[in-house]
């Protein structure tokens, strides 16, 4: 079982709002920023990313079920601000992986122990800087 959701609101309502500031800068890290499927609103999500041969691996932390992922599904993809650059990110693809392949050893000794083995794969295209 991923991380209880209680966990994601505490984050959302806090550490969020801290962590979103050095995500798009801080390595492992990512900020996923969407929009609301029926607000229209501007979010900004902090996630685990990891690269891929053609995008991104991100690390489904809190399951399948979030607002974030289900925006980007909706709306076919977002931007991903990560190490500096950001991407154009499309074509989400979530997957379960009990191996964890792709995922750098440190990390996924962490999610073993988190017992976090959904993913979603994106496929980026760099934009700009961010």
């Amino acid at each position: 079982m991923p991380i209880p959701m209680q966990v994601a609101r505490w984050n959302k309502a806090g550490l969020n709002r801290v962590t979103r500031h050095i995500a798009p800068w801080m390595p492992g890290f990512g900020l996923i920023v969407h929009r609301g499927r029926r607000s229209g609103r501007e979010y900004r999500t902090p996630v685990e990313v990891f690269q891929a041969r053609d995008g991104f691996i991100v690390a489904l932390t809190y399951g399948a079920d979030t607002d974030w992922l289900r925006n980007i599904q909706a709306s076919g993809g977002g931007l991903l601000r990560t190490r500096g650059l950001t991407f154009q990110v499309s074509e989400p693809r979530v997957y379960h992986d009990e191996e964890r392949a792709g995922i750098r050893p440190a990390e996924r000794r962490m999610l073993r122990l988190l017992d976090v083995a959904d993913f979603v794969h994106l496929k980026a295209v760099l934009r700009h800087s961010s």
